[in-house]
C-alpha cells in the first residue's frame, strides 16, 4: 500500500467515482493508497471466511460483500466525503445502507486480512474508524500468525479478544454463527 504521490491534492468520493476500475485503491483522508494484489493465502482465507458467513447468511436477511466494494462510513450528499476504503470482507443487514457502488453507513461485520504492507494500517486507523462509525464487529484475520483478533463495539468502543487456530469463534453479529478457525488457516 503506497501513499500518493501529490501531497496537495486531497482526493473526494467524486474523484474516487472517475478513478479507473483497474486501479484498486483506498483514500484515506483524501490520500490515496493503492492496494497490491492479495497473495494466495489472502485469497483463501477471504473465500473460506466469505463462504462460511454467506452460507450462514443464505435467505436470512442480509447481504455479504468482498473486496472491491466502496465503503463510506461518513458519506456526504455532495460526494465531498474523503475516506473510501475496501475492507476484505463486510456484511450488511439493513439493505438500505446499499447504496449503487458503495455501502454508505458502517456495516454490521468487516473482516481484514492482514498483509505486512497493511498490516498498521489495519489495526489503527481502520480501526479508529469503525469504532467510531459503529462497525459492531470487526476481524482482523492473520495468515502469518494463524489467529484472528475480534473487536466487538460495547460503548463506543472496542473489546477486544484474540483465537487461534484450534478456536471456534462466534460471530457476535450473526448470533447461532460459528466459525471453526482450523478451516479457514487450514492450508
Amino acid at each position: 500500500m503506497a501513499a500518493k504521490q501529490d501531497a496537495r491534492i486531497h482526493y473526494t468520493y467524486a474523484d474516487y467515482l472517475e478513478f479507473d476500475d483497474s486501479v484498486r485503491c483506498e483514500l484515506i483522508n483524501g490520500d490515496i493508497y493503492l492496494l497490491s494484489p492479495p497473495v494466495t493465502s489472502h485469497r483463501r482465507i477471504l473465500s473460506r471466511l466469505f463462504l462460511k458467513l454467506g452460507g450462514f447468511l443464505g435467505e436470512k436477511t442480509g447481504e455479504i460483500f468482498t473486496a472491491p466494494f466502496a465503503l463510506r462510513l461518513f458519506p456526504k450528499q455532495d460526494l465531498s466525503d474523503d475516506t473510501v476504503l475496501q475492507p476484505d470482507i463486510i456484511v450488511v443487514l439493513d439493505s438500505a445502507k446499499i447504496k449503487g457502488r458503495s455501502c454508505i453507513a458502517a456495516p454490521d461485520m468487516i473482516v481484514e486480512i492482514l498483509s505486512p504492507l497493511t498490516e498498521h494500517i489495519d489495526r489503527t486507523v481502520k480501526l479508529k474508524f469503525y469504532q467510531e462509525a459503529g462497525v459492531r464487529e470487526y476481524w482482523l484475520a492473520d495468515p502469518a500468525a494463524k489467529s484472528v483478533q475480534v473487536c466487538i463495539l460495547e460503548n463506543n468502543s472496542y473489546t477486544v479478544s484474540r483465537y487461534g487456530a484450534s478456536d471456534t469463534v462466534a460471530v457476535n453479529t450473526l448470533p447461532g454463527c460459528a466459525i471453526d478457525m482450523e478451516s479457514i488457516f487450514d492450508n
